[in-house]
């Protein structure tokens, strides 16, 4: 019950204008995630080689691991609504400047740029939304469906666009496409009324900023891309002393996050709340499943098959169609019988894709085949990430939630990292069917391992279906 007397169920919906406008910059990190799938052998054949090319996707989702935990405190400083512009400005530079990327390490730096503008727009946005539904006194659940469902559905249409936009006008147009929905965004958002949400009176700046973690992020950042080196590095040459720096930087990471008073993740937090530490550790093997497919089949399609980006990105399209369903039906089930049921679903359909990839996919399977597959592996995410969401906000108090949110996502885009280095290992760099099933046996392994995580787990919450949002 609010102050007002008014139940949180009987107020109305944000304005669906409201919703678009704040759903239109959230969809930026979904969209280039997604499309840098398909492009990335563009990229390779256009600069002659393959050598660290993988980075490109990993300086990506490193730098929007790491910035994207900041951008809640940053825009309770200067506004949410101004860190949200900013981070559309930062993707408009990185993206003009990738036009004129001439060498592999200058597309590296661009795509970490592109990482850090679109690892704010899903805080910030959620920031807006909780700010106007206190101000109005109005629902947020739906606005809430509306980011994450737009984020669902154009990570899954992403490597068809991207295809289509590839195989048109060459890889570049990925990067120019962010110019008009970057703008397009920003327009809309400066007409919302959401200008007030965020901004801290008491307060300052400075003091904020000088708050902020810097140590820790910065150690984060070295243990997330040493351990992606060195994992890397095992498909030829180990480097082996990347693993005591490592190790030895998450030792002092984790000790000096116990100590820090404000800490850029928080470790104690974790240690105290072991259901939030098994929704987590799921989510990172779910994502890091869902990435391999992601970024996997595409490149297969291009290597193997010899499909052009446009082929390749239009045989993705049943991933995009049941991804959406799946979404939505995983809402549902959520709704109806909670987040236990939820996984189950979910998981289970990771397992078939992961065996029917192992199984099935191979140069000369007809197209009908690949297309099952792709239909199939569109189920997990839709289910699992609803069901993980859902755990979130049933493990967490009011007061916690939204670190909660927050460290979820910085697990989720690990993941893609880790995704990355499971592709490395089990193709060598160049994907082949037999690199390709190597990874369907992966995806397999995990999801059994998953399945009987769930069915052990005795602290999942009964009753999450009826506080957790369905979003």
């Amino acid at each position: 019950m609010s102050a007002t007397g008014t139940r949180p169920a009987e107020r109305a919906p944000i304005p669906f204008r409201v919703r678009a406008a704040l759903a239109s910059g959230s969809v930026l990190q979904p969209l280039n995630s997604s499309m840098i799938a398909v492009a990335i052998i563009a990229i390779a054949a256009d600069f002659g080689t393959s050598s660290h090319i993988s980075w490109i996707i990993s300086a990506m989702y490193i730098s929007t691991s790491v910035c994207a935990p900041m951008a809640g405190r940053l825009g309770s400083v200067f506004g949410a609504r101004r860190v949200f512009l900013t981070g559309l400005a930062m993707v408009c530079i990185a993206s003009t400047a990738g036009m004129f990327a001439s060498t592999v390490g200058q597309l590296i730096a661009v795509y970490a740029l592109i990482g850090a503008g679109i690892s704010v727009h899903m805080p910030t946005a959620m920031t807006m939304v909780r700010a106007y539904a206190e101000r109005y006194a109005r629902s947020s659940r739906t606005a809430m469906a509306t980011l994450v469902m737009c984020g669902q559905s154009i990570a899954a249409l992403g490597p068809t666009v991207g295809g289509l936009l590839t195989g048109t006008f060459g890889w570049h147009s990925i990067l120019w496409v962010n110019l008009p929905a970057a703008a397009l965004s920003a327009a809309a958002v400066l007409r919302a009324d959401v200008g007030f949400a965020g901004r801290s009176q008491h307060t300052s700046a400075w003091r904020a900023v000088r708050g902020l973690d810097v140590a820790g992020i910065l150690l984060f950042a070295l243990v997330v891309s040493t351990g992606m080196l060195f994992l890397v590095s095992l498909r030829a040459t180990a480097l082996y002393w990347l693993l005591p720096i490592t190790l030895g930087a998450l030792a002092v990471f984790i000790a000096r996050e116990r100590r820090a008073t404000d800490p850029f993740i928080d470790v104690r937090a974790l240690a105290r709340n072991r259901a939030l530490c098994a929704t987590l550790g799921r989510t990172l093997l779910t994502y890091t499943c869902f990435y391999c497919v992601f970024f996997g089949i595409p490149q297969w399609l291009q290597t193997v098959r010899g499909m052009s980006a446009t082929e390749a990105g239009l045989t993705m399209l049943p991933v995009a169609a049941v991804g959406v369903l799946a979404t939505r039906a995983g809402s549902s089930t959520t709704h109806r019988y909670g987040a236990r049921r939820t996984l189950f679903i979910g998981t289970f359909a990771l397992l078939v894709s992961g065996i029917l990839i192992a199984v099935l996919e191979r140069s000369t399977a007809p197209l009908a085949v690949l297309l099952i597959v792709a239909a199939v592996a569109g189920i997990p995410n839709g289910f699992n990430n609803i069901g993980n969401q859902s755990l979130i906000s049933a493990v967490t108090t009011v007061n916690d939630v939204g670190a909660g949110i927050g460290m979820y996502r910085t697990v989720a885009f690990t993941g893609a990292n880790l995704a990355v280095v499971v592709l490395q290992l089990a193709t060598g760099g160049t994907i082949d069917d037999a690199g390709l099933h190597r990874v369907g046996w992966f995806i397999a392994t995990t999801s059994i391992v998953l399945l009987i995580g769930l069915a052990v787990s005795r602290r999942m919450p009964r009753s999450q279906h009826r506080s957790a949002p369905s979003t």
